[in-house]
């Protein structure tokens, strides 16, 4: 783990200006201009990156598309793709002190789930689909013996991959390492507010032996860049986690475009469901509150929705009220808080939107809502409402901030009808010590990601993805590496 004197030290580490990673290299853009970083930790700029343009995508592109056809990793050896990932995994480990406090000052994550949540999370998954990818078969179709029926399975070509900025490394992981290990060329497009870790990736990947242009990142606008990789003629497929409206402009591209591949991971209003026999109700409490409050709420599968059984409902919300109290916000580089800033003043202003909005609808605030300022930064306290009624915004909307709407059921019947009464689908939990509810609520819930006797915590081992308007497509585990091969058939007569 990260000591608070290496921390210290890497805070002060000054940045200055970065700028695209275009075939192996750092360029400028091709206008010149710049976005500066403000780091929600004091609200002060502490660096500045490139603010790239469709010019600058299409360069990116051209050398991806370059290097693809060189075959130089796109036709390498699955050995040799193995040798240079693996490499690439080691890189992240020796530099995760580096790439963990850099990420904080970009988007205020607590340090402490920073660390392993980015550089160490995203170390793993690089060396799971290095380990992975020599162990890919093609087939032989059951055929006639005068026929010899082959399917191959082949690299896609130039992936562009946008990814959100609440864990930029550990996201951009699985879908950057997956896109490498089957020896396609990836196009990243940052956050424009947390793109410095993904930049410093991009360096370690050259550092560790991949080929030029493999690996490329154009940093700027979402509008601007995200849209031009989203058009471009030349890229087959785009992988995306992010929010609702964006995935649906990309689906748009695909078709305004070439038809190119889009696989959406968007957003989510996850139900987290506590039953009156749950195991241990005080452990549930200190485990929801987590679930929904670490990182400021800006978490993707975050337990936004809690459903409590009635009979147990006073006593879990004063368990879940007294897990919160515990929970300290402050400095997000600092290893004794909890909880650090939220991402923007932007996104400070939209999270108290909903809380005001919630008010006015008549759900009753239970706690929070307090900002801390004296850092000039941008920080919400864990806030908690009950009362809350499905017609409410609260229940039907992705906050990504750390507000939690709590609603009571009486049956099982009920809980269902509850969790499955939003157009997300994305994850879900259930707290039961009953084997035969934990099973029917599996099947019965509407989600990617079914939770029982916790929340959070799955490995790269198993998939992660969407139901409804959560998006389709999936990353994790060995089911992720499908998205990036082709499969071509050989019909051979014998």
């Amino acid at each position: 783990m990260i000591s608070q004197s290496a921390i210290d030290t890497l805070r002060k580490t000054e940045i200055g200006a970065r700028g695209l990673f275009i075939d192996g290299v750092q360029i400028e853009a091709t206008s010149g201009a710049s976005l500066p970083v403000t780091s929600p930790i004091d609200g002060r700029p502490f660096a500045s990156i490139a603010d790239g343009n469709a010019a600058d995508i299409d360069r990116a592109v051209k050398s991806a598309r370059k290097a693809f056809e060189k075959g130089s990793w796109s036709r390498s050896a699955p050995a040799f793709r193995k040798k240079v990932l693996t490499k690439f995994a080691e890189l992240v480990e020796k530099h995760a002190d580096e790439l963990a406090v850099l990420g904080v000052r970009d988007n205020g994550t607590e340090i402490g789930m920073a660390y392993k949540a980015e550089p160490l999370s995203a170390a793993g998954t690089i060396r799971y689909y290095a380990e992975a990818i020599d162990k890919v078969y093609g087939e032989i179709a059951p055929t006639a013996d005068n026929v010899l029926g082959l399917i191959h399975k082949e690299p896609l070509g130039v992936v562009g991959v946008i990814v959100p900025w609440n864990f930029p490394l550990m996201i951009g992981a699985w879908k950057i390492a997956p896109a490498l290990a089957a020896g396609n060329c990836v196009v990243v497009k940052p956050p424009e507010i947390a793109s410095l870790t993904l930049l410093r990736l991009a360096e370690l990947a050259s550092e560790a032996g991949l080929p030029a242009g493999v690996l490329n990142v154009v940093t700027g606008r979402g509008s601007v860049t995200g849209e031009a990789l989203g058009l471009h003629m030349d890229v087959d497929a785009i992988a995306f986690t992010g929010s609702g409206p964006v995935g649906r402009r990309l689906l748009e591209y695909s078709a305004r475009s070439n038809l190119k591949r889009a696989f959406l991971e968007l957003g989510g209003k996850s139900p987290n469901i506590v039953f009156a026999d749950a195991p241990d109700l005080k452990q549930a409490a200190v485990v929801s509150a987590n679930g929904i409050f670490r990182n400021s709420g800006q978490v993707c599968v975050a337990g936004s929705r809690l459903l409590v059984q009635a009979s147990v409902y006073d006593r879990f919300m004063d368990e879940l009220v007294a897990a919160t109290t515990q929970l300290k916000v402050g400095d997000p580089l600092d290893l004794a808080s909890d909880i650090g800033a939220v991402s923007s003043a932007e996104q400070l202003d939209k999270n108290l939107g909903f809380v005001t909005r919630a008010t006015e609808e008549g759900a009753r605030l239970v706690s929070g809502k307090r900002i801390l300022t004296e850092t000039g930064g941008s920080y919400m306290a864990p806030t908690i409402f009950e009362n809350v009624t499905q017609d409410m915004q609260l229940a039907r909307e992705e906050v990504f901030g750390p507000v939690l709407g709590v609603m009571r059921f009486e049956t099982e019947e009920e809980a269902v009808r509850l969790a499955n009464s939003t157009v997300y689908g994305l994850a879900s939990a259930v707290w039961t010590a009953n084997l035969s509810t934990a099973h029917r609520m599996v099947r019965a819930i509407n989600a990617g990601v079914v939770h029982v006797n916790t929340y959070g915590g799955a490995d790269i081992t198993v998939p992660l993805g969407g139901v409804k308007q959560s998006g389709f497509g999936r990353d994790k585990s060995l089911h992720a590496l499908e998205k990036y091969l082709e499969l071509k058939t050989a019909w051979i007569a014998l």
